[in-house]
């Protein structure tokens, strides 16, 4: 069998409607990580839906629990060949956001997969289930095509918590890193640059959010009897707002900041466009930092945005001045930024012009800021693959705009991370309506089928390599 063999007979797969299905049976598992009557839900998702694909294919499957308690459980599978020359480790998450019925156009459920076109609709099509399905069918179309035999090991870990900011997942990982131990990690998650255009990206923005918030008194008072002589928490709030983003969207706060844009991250995105699929919303080319292309915005550059700004009741106000205010805010941000002291940094801001009053508070998990050298030899043969499958020119993306709990790969566990992407950013994910689109998925597998076969035919003298440049490096300290 060949290499164009296994990429044809994942097409294939795709084209007798066998993907659909499948796809169709994961998306029906209601497995919402934020609803407490779902417990069930993600648990069955491992044992019922992935282990019985993961075992056919040869995979050992292991349930562990979570080092936090109560928190949704992993599962790890591993197939171990005798004389492998390295190993890949893949990823996937099984949870998704809530399903918002009643929401949906059409009414459509959440929980029913229906095609209209090229859109597929469901809850989970695009994050995640249908990515890590991508990935698990083509690795089996080559374990077929390569007669039983790859030529590395695989291991895989899903989680079932990844949309309330993965719990446990680094401590597990770290507890757990000897039987995740590989030379590469390998995934699929978050969008592509474009419905069109193959992405390889190598990391991903750290996020961090926080909660400004102003207390002033015990509720609201009467604007006619008390206007103008009690200061009013939502005009300090929204000045505070502005002290830390002027009108024109740049960040004021030095200490927010990433100290450099790399050269090599600046040659990568010197060709990448952002926001050229139909419907993408125009992009206002006055906002930001100045003196930066969109593509450095997003994928190289540090943004602050106001997530929701509340004061009184909007829906049903009263003629009240409120007391209090609250708005919850994100830092999105690369490599090289102080993230350990955002909050001390927006603290002092805030003490300096004048908003000592106003309180500052972080909320909910931090996900680090990655991203993978990209002059990697994994990444030149994740992009040559890409090419020489699609006989496109692929996009490569330092880090992704979003957030992933990448830095539990590529730091705790200490590998070099490559995400190749099968959604687009006009997917709806985490919305209603939600959806993959077909066409990028029977591409998805088929670049797929054509990484794992020249990860078997290159592979190993890749990871022999940087295994002697890392005993190198280790000496020459």
């Amino acid at each position: 069998m060949t290499r164009t063999h296994a990429i044809a007979q994942a097409a294939a797969h795709f084209d007798r409607g066998d993907f659909f299905r499948t796809l169709q049976t994961l998306v029906a598992c209601p497995t919402e990580c934020q609803e407490p009557s779902r417990s069930a839900s993600l648990h069955d998702y491992l044992t019922e839906q992935l282990a019985p694909r993961l075992q056919a294919l040869g995979f050992e499957c292991q349930i562990l629990p979570n080092p936090i308690a109560e928190a949704p459980p992993f599962m790890v599978a591993r197939r171990i060949e005798a004389d492998a020359a390295f190993t890949v480790l893949g990823y996937g998450h099984g949870d998704v956001v809530l399903g918002h019925a009643g929401q949906w156009r059409e009414n459509r459920s959440p929980w029913e997969l229906q095609a209209d076109g090229d859109r597929w609709y469901g809850r989970g099509a695009a994050d995640n289930k249908g990515q890590h399905v991508i990935n698990l069918t083509a690795l089996a179309e080559v374990i077929a095509a390569r007669q039983g035999r790859l030529g590395y090991n695989v291991t895989w870990i899903f989680e079932m918590g990844e949309e309330i900011g993965s719990p446990g997942l680094n401590a597990f990982c770290a507890r757990h890193a000897e039987l995740l131990r590989a030379d590469l990690f390998l995934a699929s998650d978050g969008p592509r640059l474009g419905a069109t255009k193959p992405t390889v990206f190598l990391g991903s923005r750290g996020g961090f959010t926080f909660e400004l918030r102003l207390d002033l008194r015990e509720g609201a008072h009467h604007s006619g009897n008390w206007g103008g002589l009690l200061r009013n928490p939502a005009w300090r709030l929204a000045h505070a707002l502005a002290s830390l983003v002027d009108a024109h969207g740049r960040i004021l706060v030095p200490g927010l900041l990433p100290r450099e844009l790399p050269a090599n991250v600046r040659a990568a995105l010197r060709d990448v466009q952002v926001a050229s699929d139909p419907g993408d919303p125009a992009i206002d080319p006055d906002w930001g930092e100045p003196g930066l292309t969109p593509a450095e915005q997003v994928f190289g550059w540090n943004t602050l945005e106001i997530l929701a700004f509340t004061a009184g009741n909007p829906e049903a106000p009263v003629n009240a001045i409120p007391g209090s205010a609250r708005a919850m805010c994100q830092i999105r941000f690369v490599v090289g930024s102080d993230d350990d002291h955002f909050l001390q940094h927006i603290r002092a801001h805030l003490d300096a012009h004048g908003f000592d009053d106003v309180q500052v508070a972080q909320s909910g998990e931090l996900f680090r800021a990655t991203r993978l050298d990209p002059d990697s030899p994994w990444v030149r043969l994740a992009l040559q693959s890409l090419a020489q499958t699609t006989g496109k020119s692929p996009t490569l993306l330092p880090n992704l705009g979003g957030s992933l709990p990448n830095d539990v790969f590529s730091e705790t566990l200490g590998l070099p991370t490559v995400w190749v992407p099968h959604s687009y950013p006009a997917c709806s994910q985490h919305a209603p309506n939600e959806h993959l689109l077909g066409s990028v998925a029977r591409e998805g597998l088929q670049i797929m089928a054509g990484l794992y076969w020249d990860l078997a035919e290159q592979g190993g003298a890749i990871a022999q390599a940087v295994r002697q440049q890392h005993d190198a490096e280790v000496l020459a300290k």
